[in-house]
């Protein structure tokens, strides 16, 4: 039986969640299986093409040791479908309370996707306080992650948007970031030409990322 999941504790998992694109619905559980060998077991497939929701079920399927989710889900009826595709969490990349309460309906643990003060009240008034920072850089980066622990400190964030491993690190010393989205574990180019050797050793790469 699987153990209950929450969005704590699918962001405490690792401290990255590779955010993925994918055209192919074949591609989806080698990528998969080269992520789980680097140690990294969720897996946010994004809905922005019309293949995502026939990969998070691909992936489902046939890795049930893997934690699938979707993200770039924007309204109950993505969430509906995510989870009837699979999915074990979704990630929005804003936050509306239809959206939040469809997901409580779901039993579906969701990262609700914020940019400022107002949106992050606005989602805890709702019960969800661990929360993506998105678009992270563009909306100021680890400096307003860094304001947000006075007012915000029983709130955690994954930030997500232009984080890389040249600056992955900076943002997981911060206390209230438990976890940060990266599409660098995926390259296009590993993906096209099938070099699952090289996804898991990005993948590899980040178990280490976390302060102790």
């Amino acid at each position: 039986m699987a153990t209950q999941l929450t969005a704590l504790s699918i962001m405490q998992d690792a401290p990255v969640i590779p955010v993925i694109v994918l055209h192919k619905v074949e591609h989806a559980v080698p990528l998969a299986r080269a992520l789980l060998a680097g140690g990294v077991r969720v897996l946010e497939v994004t809905l922005r093409t019309p293949q995502g929701l026939a990969c998070i079920e691909a992936i489902a399927k046939a890795l049930p040791e893997a934690i699938v989710g979707a993200g770039t889900v924007r309204n109950a009826a993505d969430a509906t479908a995510a989870a009837r595709a699979g999915a074990r969490f979704a990630v929005s990349p804003g936050y509306t309370s239809k959206l939040g309460q469809a997901c409580r309906d779901l039993d579906l643990p969701l990262l609700p996707g914020v940019a400022t003060s107002g949106e992050i009240m606005m989602a805890q008034d709702d019960g969800f306080n661990e929360l993506k920072f998105f678009p992270a850089l563009q909306s100021g980066g680890a400096p307003m992650l860094k304001a947000w622990q006075g007012p915000f400190g029983d709130v955690r964030f994954c930030p997500t948007g232009g984080i890389s491993p040249a600056n992955a690190a900076d943002f997981l010393e911060l206390s209230n970031v438990v976890c940060v989205g990266g599409s660098w574990l995926v390259p296009a180019n590993a993906l096209d030409s099938g070099n699952w050797s090289q996804i898991t050793d990005l993948a590899l790469a980040t178990l280490t990322l976390r302060p102790s």
